[in-house]
Formats: C-alpha cells, sequence, structure tokens
C-alpha cells in the first residue's frame, strides 16, 4: 500500500514537472475575462428574471 502511494506520488510529481503554467498576464487576462463573462451571464439571467416575473404578475397573477 505504502510503495503504491509512493509510485504515485512520484508519477504524480513527475506529470507536473511537464505543465506548461501559463505567465502571470496570461492569468491575470483569464480572470478578468472570466469575470466579465460571469458578470454579463448574471446580468442577462437578472433580466430574464425580471422579465419573467413581469409577465406573470402583470397577465397572470
Amino acid at each position: 500500500m505504502l510503495e503504491r502511494l509512493t509510485t504515485f506520488l512520484k508519477e504524480t510529481r513527475l506529470e507536473l514537472k511537464k505543465v506548461t503554467w501559463p505567465n502571470r498576464e496570461d492569468t491575470i487576462r483569464y480572470t478578468v475575462t472570466v469575470v466579465a463573462v460571469s458578470l454579463v451571464i448574471a446580468v442577462f439571467l437578472g433580466g430574464l428574471d425580471y422579465l419573467f416575473q413581469f409577465i406573470l404578475n402583470t397577465f397572470i397573477l
């Protein structure tokens, strides 16, 4: 059991050395993009919620 864990950790370490990590500028750009897209989607869904609530309150209730 301990041998399998040791092997797993060694292989994991080797694989992580192969990873190309993004630089600081890329990380900032990706983060800003994710936040911006999330805000756009939130505003869109909020607008739909408001519209459906208005329709239901006006015509059904």
